[in-house]
């Protein structure tokens, strides 16, 4: 499948849904009321420094509406963008299997009968959330409707995960990856650019981690600092430097150059709610950053995945 082009040197997600299904194909964020296992004292408290108090589902519907009315909500203004399209059931805010399985059980199978244009069930989680009763039943269901698992990592960086408190380990994330493709669930691998003190020999040796694993897809973000998260007051009390936008391009062209060329990539960077964000404040244009990094792999005649494989070729 070769999704690249002369204007996106890398496999897009919207060129890679378009070839699948035809169609644009949109996600639906849904909140299933979920907390985290690093909020609520399962592994620590305190939750992931740079989180917001809505757990990373900032454009997420309202948990106190059942799902079927964020589902409806969310929709109508998704085609306020697009006249048509399929959608994804997206669950996104905080840990979302960290629940009894049943509970779990309740929620997708609800959340797959939303409406009859849903081509998957998507779902972010942390990799020490996957007991095996929870995989096997995603392996089930995996059966009857793609399954997607979006699997924060962030860095694989040990001093860095503890500085902003993910309470997990890389060997942890690394058989969550194993255990889910046994069962041949898609696998998203989530990481953020920009974290305190880490320097781009580091963000790129997260990326070549990911190389090694059997994972379908990544998401790049830059680190966002917002109100009302711990490394905001941090920040706020104590200033340290953060990327600038030729730094963020700049690591991020690398990092595809380093990427496999089978991966797709769902996202380039990411934003947060205006009115919540501290810094960096050119992280609101999104499509600036985009273009510059579009730009910067033309002018280089870089590819998705070249580096890898020269190295791997040399």
């Amino acid at each position: 499948m070769n999704l690249m082009n002369h204007e996106k040197h890398y496999n897009t997600l919207h060129n890679y849904y378009l070839q699948k299904y035809q169609k644009k194909v949109f996600k639906i964020s849904l909140n299933g009321g979920f907390t985290c296992p690093n909020i609520d004292g399962t592994v620590a408290t305190g939750g992931c420094t740079f989180c917001s108090y809505m757990g990373s589902g900032d454009f997420a519907g309202f948990k106190l509406d059942p799902l079927s009315v964020q589902f409806e909500k969310i929709k109508q203004r998704m085609h306020q963008k697009w006249e048509e399209g399929h959608y994804i059931a997206y669950f996104q805010a905080n840990t979302n299997t960290h629940a009894p399985l049943s509970r779990l059980k309740e929620l997708y199978e609800e959340a797959i009968t939303l409406d009859p244009n849903i081509v998957m069930l998507s779902i972010g989680t942390r990799p020490d959330v996957l007991p095996d009763d929870v995989v096997d039943y995603l392996g089930e269901l995996n059966q009857r409707m793609p399954v997607q698992i979006e699997l924060g990592l962030q860095t694989i960086h040990e001093k860095t995960s503890e500085l902003i408190n993910r309470a997990h380990t890389l060997e942890c994330f690394d058989d969550a990856v194993r255990r889910l493709r046994m069962k041949n669930i898609e696998v998203i691998v989530h990481i953020i650019n920009g974290l305190p003190f880490e320097t781009k020999d580091m963000m790129l040796d997260t990326v070549k981690h990911i190389n090694q694993l059997d994972v379908q897809g990544i998401k790049i973000h830059m680190l966002h600092l917002m109100e009302k998260t711990k490394m905001g007051y941090q920040y706020k009390k104590n200033p340290w430097k953060l990327m600038t936008l030729e730094e963020y391009v700049d690591v991020t062209v690398e990092q595809i150059g380093w990427l496999r060329k089978d991966i797709i990539i769902h996202r380039l960077t990411g934003d947060a709610p205006h009115d919540m964000l501290i810094a960096p404040h050119w992280t609101k244009r999104k499509f600036v950053v985009t273009n510059e990094i579009d730009k910067k792999m033309r002018r280089l005649n870089l590819w998705q995945g070249d580096l890898y494989e020269k190295e791997h070729t040399s």
